[in-house]
């Protein structure tokens, strides 16, 4: 963990070259993957600016280089590396991920900032609702919360009810979850009648979606658990790379040890400040498996705090993730991205799930909203995505239980143009 962060932004980014100097210096000749992007040569920037001329590494390199189970980024034999994780495969085929000792400690780093700012610490009893498979998920999160000296709880294997009575038996005061499981642990909880509000959890971390900065998810979150709700932003393979403020306004890049970059979509060209930009990080750390110029696919808007004693210069993502650039669906000419919907729908507090599908019909785009809804009352639902969006929406009563829940991360819209799902009947 460093001494101490760096207050203004010329010490911070005198902070990060140094930084990256230091990951060049050890990545390469090693590293074959960036070997080969850098023909052998060690770059020495003079200044981060220096990077707008570096290669980019997409996530379709590293799964294209990973073989045999081995991922394409590695610096040192297999023999070397301690962690074993995979993505999601949320946007296409899990990927092998791989870290060594020294790059976990890294990770730990990250999560102890991140935690820092939810003033996590001894008394604390973390309730970590995951699985704990070979997802990421929260693997560090629970690391990182017992390094701090709080009693982390895992809850692997367990079904929302045991990890509800669990929350209950332990006291547990912080929840780690993503924002959708958050908001089913508390549907379970009605049903069960488990008053959840009057359970002494303070705090709700959620990741894995970009629901926690998104104001009506958060705010029903914070509602149902009567807690505060603290964003987090990362992958499994970039790391831990952002948290909340503690207002619920925005993502904060962790730039002591990532260096964030802004490209607009269209252009690949830098993204002025709060245009919408494509998130590129740079890990400042990770030896082992490290990230140069990686785009995430996450959509952003950025802006520069003025140096303040109070908070850190780090930069602002307003809204946190806005979308991903492989998820943004165009009906009808509206951009529409599951984090609009998410926000729309989650504004209903009666209802309890949904699923939108897109599909075309008559050479038409149609949207087909279903949705679990105690006030079976589509009418409102349909006149506030019209409100919102622009478009019309088909809204669908549907009875309880019958959508789909995610532990993990939820996917709740479905194209389903070009497929048989749009050739005119209704997905089941």
């Amino acid at each position: 963990m460093m001494a101490s962060a760096p207050a203004t932004r010329a010490a911070l980014d005198e902070h990060k070259l140094r930084r990256l100097r230091a990951l060049m210096a050890e990545v390469i000749p090693a590293n074959a993957f960036y070997a080969a992007k850098f023909a052998g040569e060690v770059p020495r920037p003079a200044s981060l600016a220096e990077l707008a001329d570096w290669p980019l590494t997409t996530k379709a390199e590293l799964v294209a280089g990973s073989a045999g189970g081995i991922p394409a980024n590695l610096t040192f034999p297999p023999e070397h590396y301690v962690r074993f994780h995979r993505t999601s495969g949320t946007h296409g085929r899990p990927m092998p991920v791989f870290d060594t000792a020294a790059d976990w400690a890294w990770w730990l780093e990250c999560w102890d900032a991140i935690l820092a700012r939810a003033e996590v610490g001894p008394g604390d009893r973390v309730l970590v609702a995951s699985s704990f498979g070979p997802f990421i998920g929260f693997w560090s999160g629970f690391e990182g919360a017992e390094k701090r000296g709080a009693m982390v709880i895992p809850t692997g294997g367990m079904s929302s009810l045991a990890r509800l009575q669990l929350a209950c038996d332990t006291r547990a005061t912080v929840l780690m979850a993503t924002p959708s499981y958050a908001l089913h642990l508390a549907e379970v909880a009605a049903q069960a009648k488990i008053d959840i509000a009057g359970l002494p959890i303070r705090l709700v971390i959620v990741a894995g979606e970009p629901g926690g900065s998104i104001p009506q998810v958060r705010d029903r979150i914070g509602l149902e658990w009567d807690a505060r709700v603290l964003d987090h932003a990362g992958s499994s393979e970039v790391g831990p790379w952002g948290v909340g403020d503690r207002h619920g306004r925005h993502l904060e890049v962790l730039e002591p040890w990532f260096h964030p970059e802004f490209l607009a979509p269209s252009t690949g060209q830098p993204a002025a400040a709060g245009e919408l930009a494509e998130l590129v990080l740079t890990t400042l750390g990770r030896a082992g498996a490290p990230l140069i110029r990686y785009r995430t696919g996450d959509l952003v808007r950025a802006s520069w705090p003025a140096d303040s004693a109070a908070d850190p210069p780090w930069v602002r993502l307003t809204g946190g993730i806005v979308g991903r650039a492989d998820d943004m669906l165009v009906v009808r000419g509206v951009n529409v991205f599951p984090g609009a919907v998410d926000g729309i729908v989650r504004g209903f507090p009666e209802v309890t799930e949904y699923r939108l599908t897109v599909a075309r019909r008559m050479s038409l785009d149609e949207l087909d909203l279903e949705i679990e809804d105690r006030l079976a009352d589509p009418q409102r639902v349909e006149r506030e995505f019209h409100l919102r969006l622009g478009l019309r929406v088909n809204v669908a009563v549907v009875p309880p239980g019958t959508l789909p829940r995610f532990e993990g991360k939820g996917s709740r819209v479905v194209d389903a143009r070009g497929t048989s799902g749009g050739s005119g009947e209704r997905r089941p």
